[in-house]
């Protein structure tokens, strides 16, 4: 995929990034990721996404500390970074209630609905689950996993 080919805006949770960026994982699902990445503006995440993509640098990479600041800083210089607030806690439990679904993946969503994207790029959710007729949410990678 070409840069002039970019997608609509789009919220990437946790996996895509991690894909993308551990070494020795599926290389199919990494130039995925990566041209997700890429393509996708403009695109979103949460501090809770940061958090998580920066735990595993640390846990599974052995990811320097100072790597670890140049990330977080090329996050918020290159991607949209939106903050936990009330109004999406709040949201978040009323998606939990109404979807059945996780702590964690409700605040994505949330996010996510609160951001204003079509579309929420997931491995880990409910593939083509519509969330209040607004964000739909995608496995990029469920081709690849169907073969």
């Amino acid at each position: 995929m070409m840069a002039s080919d970019s997608l609509t805006s789009a919220f990437l949770d946790t996996n895509i990034w991690l894909y993308a960026f551990i070494s020795g994982q599926d290389p199919v699902k990494a130039q995925k990721a990566q041209a997700l990445i890429v393509a996708t503006r403009p695109l979103f995440l949460s501090i809770q996404v940061i958090n998580e993509v920066c735990t595993n640098l640390i846990r599974k990479e052995h990811t320097p500390e100072s790597d670890i600041r140049d990330f977080i800083d090329d996050f918020y210089a290159l991607y949209q970074v939106v903050d936990l607030d009330h109004a999406q806690l709040t949201t978040a439990s009323d998606l939990r209630t109404r979807y059945s679904l996780s702590y964690w993946d409700s605040l994505i969503i949330a996010i996510a609905l609160q951001s204003g994207v079509p579309t929420l790029y997931s491995e880990d959710m409910q593939h083509h689950l519509v969330i209040d007729q607004r964000v739909r949410i995608v496995n990029p990678f469920m081709a690849i996993e169907q073969k």
